[in-house]
Formats: C-alpha cells, sequence, structure tokens
C-alpha cells in the first residue's frame, strides 16, 4: 500500500504512432490473450478478497485487484486507441476453491513476469516501439513486480500459519510453477493461432530477435529481476526459486563456453600429447 501508484489510464501521455510503428504494435500476436488475462486477473483477485480474514492482508489484496483491473483498462485504452484487433471475451467460471485459484494467478504471475523481464528490456532495446510507449508499460512492470513482492510475503505469511517448513513449501512452489508453465504455453499458442504466428514471426520479431541467444536472454531476464526487486524493502521476501535456476543456468552456460574456448581446446591436446 505504501508503493501504490495514482494513475488514469485514460489521461497517460499516450504517443501518436507513425504507420510503421502502428503496423509493429498491432501485428504482435498476443493482445487478446494479454486483454483477457488482465480481466481474468482482476475478476480472481476480487473474488478472493472477501475470503480473507485478516483486514490489513484483506485491503492490500483488494487493492491488488484494482491495480489488475486498471492494468486491463490500460490495455483496452491502448486497444482502442491504436486500432488493435482485441475484444473482450465471456470469463469463465471460477473454480469453487477461490484461494487455489488466487495462489495459481500468483505463481503465474511469478512466471510471466520474470520472463516478462527480459523480454521487456530486449523490445526496448531494438527500439521496437517508441520510447514513450515503454515508458507507460514500464508502470505496469513496476506494479507486476510490486503485486509479485507481495504474492511472496503473502504465501510465506499463510505457509507459516500452517505450520509448512522449508522443504515441503519448495515442492508446493516448484508444483504451482509448473501449472504456470503449462498455462503459459497454453496461452501462446492460442496467440498464434489467430495468423499462425506467420505475420509477426516475419516482419516484426526479427527486429529485437537479432542476435538472440537462449544465454542471453536468460541473463537479461536475471538481471532485470535483480535489478527490480531492488526496490523494494530488502526485508521482505522475493522470489528465489526462478532467479536460483537462471543463475545456475548462467553458470552451466559459462562453464560450456570456457570447456569450448579455443585456449581450453588447445590445452587439452597438450595434455593428450
Amino acid at each position: 500500500m505504501d508503493t501504490y501508484q495514482d494513475y488514469n489510464p485514460e489521461t497517460l501521455p499516450w504517443p501518436e504512432l507513425s504507420d510503421a510503428d502502428l503496423e509493429r504494435l498491432r501485428g504482435v500476436p498476443f493482445w487478446q490473450e494479454v486483454y483477457h488475462t488482465e480481466r481474468r486477473a482482476g475478476a480472481i483477485v476480487d473474488a478472493f478478497t472477501p475470503h480473507v480474514t485478516d483486514p490489513v492482508v484483506r485491503e492490500a489484496i483488494a487493492l491488488q485487484g484494482f491495480e489488475e483491473r486498471r492494468h486491463a483498462d490500460l490495455i483496452r485504452v491502448m486497444i482502442e486507441r491504436y486500432g488493435i484487433d482485441a475484444t473482450a471475451q465471456p470469463m469463465e467460471a471460477f473454480p469453487d476453491d477461490l484461494e487455489t485459484a488466487f495462489i495459481d494467478f500468483g505463481f503465474g504471475e511469478c512466471l510471466d513476469a520474470f520472463l516478462g523481464f527480459g523480454a521487456f528490456k530486449s523490445a526496448r532495446q531494438s527500439e521496437f516501439l517508441p520510447a514513450s510507449l515503454f515508458d507507460i508499460f514500464d508502470t505496469l512492470m513496476f506494479e507486476e513486480t510490486r503485486h509479485i513482492v507481495f504474492f511472496i510475503n503473502y504465501m510465506a505469511w499463510r505457509e507459516r500459519q500452517r505450520g509448512l517448513g522449508s522443504i515441503r513449501r519448495a515442492i508446493k512452489s516448484t508444483r504451482f510453477y509448473m501449472r504456470a508453465g503449462g498455462r503459459l504455453m497454453g496461452m501462446v499458442k492460442r496467440g498464434q493461432e489467430p495468423n499462425d504466428g506467420k505475420d509477426f514471426a516475419v516482419t516484426q520479431a526479427n527486429l529485437f530477435l537479432d542476435g538472440f541467444s537462449f544465454g542471453g536472454f536468460v541473463e537479461d531476464c536475471y538481471r532485470e529481476n535483480a535489478r527490480r526487486m531492488s526496490a523494494f524493502d530488502p526485508d521482505l521476501m522475493q522470489p528465489r526459486l526462478l532467479p536460483a535456476i537462471a543463475g545456475l543456468a548462467l553458470r552451466g552456460f559459462k562453464a560450456w563456453e570456457f570447456a569450448r574456448s579455443p585456449l581450453r581446446k588447445a590445452q587439452r591436446a597438450e595434455q593428450s600429447v
């Protein structure tokens, strides 16, 4: 609640886009899914809020619900302003267990944001769209980071109340992250279906995928996560599983590159002689 930002999506400094920028923005195939995801996020958080008994936690979750609805409103304003082909879809029914639905959503947000940090940096560095538009979305990214920090601390508070130890918490987190990964892959697949992803892949993605490497993307996710998390009180808990996996992968990439380096190959050749 202390880091809340007050703004209205309608009055943000939306830039005028050139024809080329409009074509790139409209060619991104995921706006329909993003819009629905943000609308669904607000609905899930709103539905769960009345079931929280602690008044301070309930107030914080209610604020998150407002911000998730505002994210959806921001996407709607962008869709309408720039003529993007995306509309509000019917909301699916929520399960009876709203707390599990909220936890599923929270872990999904952790995964989406961690990957989004790297993708956002790559797209911005490539100047895929004007910097002023990225500035607007940076506000949204900051709020997503706040939500992650809040969710991780909520889960720690919840699990502490239930007497769960660190091993059981880690196993539980891994299970929820796997579920989130499955949903993310489904979203990517659905996002490609309207045009098979061909228009975007050929005419747009090459602008910021030039020189792309998986190791570089993982490093961007890792470093951007650390940078964005540094804005919050260090006494608060932060996501650890995904950064730990990424850090381990980066060490593996560096070891592999060292093993394949010409100097290392020459040293092994000398040793074999």
